[in-house]
């Protein structure tokens, strides 16, 4: 499909740039570049190749742009993903056509997953060389479809400044996500004259930010007469940069919040309100908050299938007032009682005043929260000790985050250690937790650490990463290096692929079928040589007492990447933990595989001997 929904511009525009001189004749390549700095990017994260020479070469006269060069395309995805997750801008990287923009498929699909402004630029063979299985030829358009807001091909160099423009938009406004924008060579090379701003149209492209007032005033009045009312957060609320608007609601409501793995860091973790991350791995009272709730105000959340769980047990006794700026989410697994299309700190905002306005009283929530409180107490977070000495995982990442502190930025890789960083990190702050939430993507957090430092250099930024991960893409700790970004990777280093192994302890008979990542109890890779090899400073720890040490020895190093090789137990487990498919009631805490949430029990004493909850009791 050809790029070619815009409209011409006008005759002014067509005289004048925005500088108020009268148009340069300029190649495409150099077109991309002068749109980028137009639009304010001062980073974009690539690897050259043939297809986009050109583009390199315009970059090479731009005093603008911070080229950073990665080791592979997915390297340079996963980066802009972190930048814009930092910062909130719209993240940019490039590739060459073929195997240089199929590279990118991976974090593309990420970004669009987690909502994440991204904008992709490929290259591509010539126009007269298209379809022709010509060397480095592939369709990235139709490869992409699927996982991109939107994309297109740029087929006549005039239309590149709207394209780029147009792109920057789409990106950034409604639901973020990612699109790509693919460029021949030819189209490079041709030339145009370079007029800014652009024009473009978007037939049918109209984000809905402002709430209607009739389902704001429907939802303010479900609000006051609910008796156990939960504000279940998601990452809109942080896109959205709503923080404040949540706080100011839930406090003078006195709302019990809970904030999904995405939504880490929108909501103060210490304060009273706070309930924690639902779901899978979530906290029991953040479980119980939803499953027991009478009113779920759901803000910038798609009920994702790990925090719901078995949809049809899900929440039984709640009505559903959803929020989102993507109409196509709502209702999509839950019926809203309550549909409201909008931005989340629009929503929030409105609801406030509506509250005001008409004069309501706030939910009387005290018994309520008495109940949640009490949850709290009874099952705190925890973890067992490893057999033998050897470390615990939790026991490191707790420690991170109480000797790091709350400003840093964490970024996480899947698996357990993305999990437990989830849970013993305790963020007070949006945009400090970074990790690969719908895609799942392992070998993201290297290189997402990589560009969270890019956009925020004067930010302590740690990568937190498990072995297996690390081995995907730590070839950008030489890009950290050369480009003097000292981030720090905390590798929890238990010698396996932790999650799978942890499913096939719990459900597969203990046959540990390909997860063991090293042979015997020698280090293969040594990761403390590697990470030596790659301009970075390195430490092993195998002992509880050197833990912190080690952690600040690292953290005053500023002038080269560190990694600290943490030997950890490889049998330390996730809890709580709802297995896949099941319902929330069965939450299995502990090494305990009964439900969790079993009406005729009592909770134990001794928070290591608990394995159920009695959900009796006053809870209104």
């Amino acid at each position: 499909m050809t790029h070619t929904s815009r409209s011409q511009p006008s005759p002014a525009s067509l005289a004048k740039n925005s500088r108020g001189k009268r148009p340069e004749r300029i190649n495409g390549a150099q077109a991309v570049v002068r749109s980028l700095e137009e639009l304010g990017t001062d980073v974009v994260f690539g690897l050259p190749g043939g297809a986009v020479l050109p583009l390199y070469e315009a970059l090479y006269d731009s005093e603008k742009l911070n080229h950073i060069l990665v080791r592979h395309e997915q390297g340079a995805g996963h980066a802009a993903t972190g930048y814009a997750q930092a910062t909130g801008r719209v993240g940019v990287c490039i590739a060459t056509s073929g195997p240089g923009a199929t590279n990118l498929v991976t974090p593309i699909a990420d970004a669009n997953m987690d909502s994440v402004p991204l904008v992709a630029i490929t290259g591509q063979v010539g126009k007269g060389l298209l379809g022709t299985d010509a060397f480095q030829e592939a369709d990235i358009r139709g490869v992409t479809m699927p996982i991109t807001k939107h994309n297109f091909m740029v087929t006549r160099p005039e239309d590149i400044p709207g394209a780029i423009a147009e792109a920057f938009h789409v990106a950034s406004t409604g639901r973020p996500g990612a699109v790509l924008v693919d460029i021949p060579k030819d189209v490079q090379n041709a030339e145009l004259e370079f007029n800014w701003p652009p024009s473009y149209e978007l037939p049918g492209y109209r984000p809905v930010t402002n709430p209607h007032p009739r389902q704001i005033e429907e939802a303010v009045r479900m609000i006051s007469a609910a008796k156990r009312p939960t504000l279940y957060v998601g990452g809109g609320a942080i896109k959205a940069e709503a923080h404040a608007e949540l706080l100011a609601f839930a406090e003078s409501n006195d709302i019990p919040v809970v904030t999904t793995l995405m939504a880490l860091g929108g909501f103060p973790a210490s304060h009273p309100l706070y309930m924690g991350m639902p779901g899978m791995h979530g906290s029991v009272p953040a479980v119980a908050a939803l499953q027991r709730s009478d009113l779920l105000i759901a803000i910038g959340t798609r009920f994702d299938d790990r925090v719901t769980g078995h949809v049809e047990s899900f929440a039984p006794d709640a009505k559903v007032i959803h929020a989102d700026i993507d109409p196509a989410e709502i209702g999509k697994i839950r019926e809203a009682n309550v549909p409201i299309v909008g931005d989340a700190r629009e929503v929030l905002a409105a609801l406030q005043k509506a509250m005001q306005n008409l004069d309501l009283k706030k939910p009387t929530t005290a018994g309520w929260l008495n109940y949640l409180n009490k949850l709290k107490q009874d099952f705190p977070r925890g973890y067992d000790e490893q057999p033998n000495g050897k470390l615990a995982p939790q026991f490191v990442i707790e420690t991170l985050s109480k000797t790091i502190g709350p400003d840093a930025i964490y970024v996480a890789g899947v698996g357990q250690h993305q999990m437990w960083a989830a849970q013993f990190v305790d963020y007070e702050n949006p945009r400090t937790w970074l990790n690969s939430g719908g895609l799942g993507t392992m070998g993201y957090s290297v290189p997402a650490a990589m560009g969270a430092k890019a956009g925020k250099p004067g930010t302590s930024v740690w990568a937190i990463d498990g072995d297996g991960c690390f081995q995907m893409t730590n070839q950008e700790l030489v890009t950290c290096a050369v480009e003097k970004l000292p981030i720090k990777v905390a590798l929890i280093n238990n010698g396996n692929l932790g999650m799978v192994r942890q499913w096939q302890t719990l459900f597969y008979d203990q046959h540990y079928s390909h997860t063991n990542l090293k042979p015997g109890e020698t280090y293969l890779p040594d990761f403390l040589m590697l990470a030596e090899s790659m301009g970075c400073a390195a430490f092993r720890v195998t002992k509880p007492e050197d833990v912190e040490p080690t952690i600040r020895k690292a953290e005053a190093i500023n002038d080269r990447p560190v990694v600290i090789d943490f030997i950890v137990g490889e049998d330390a487990q996730v809890w709580p933990m709802v297995a896949a498919g099941t319902s929330n009631e069965e939450i299995q805490y502990a090494r305990n595989l009964r439900p969790l949430f079993d009406e005729e029990s009592s909770a134990a004493e001794d928070p290591a001997e608990i394995h159920e909850v009695t959900l009796e009791g006053e809870q209104e």
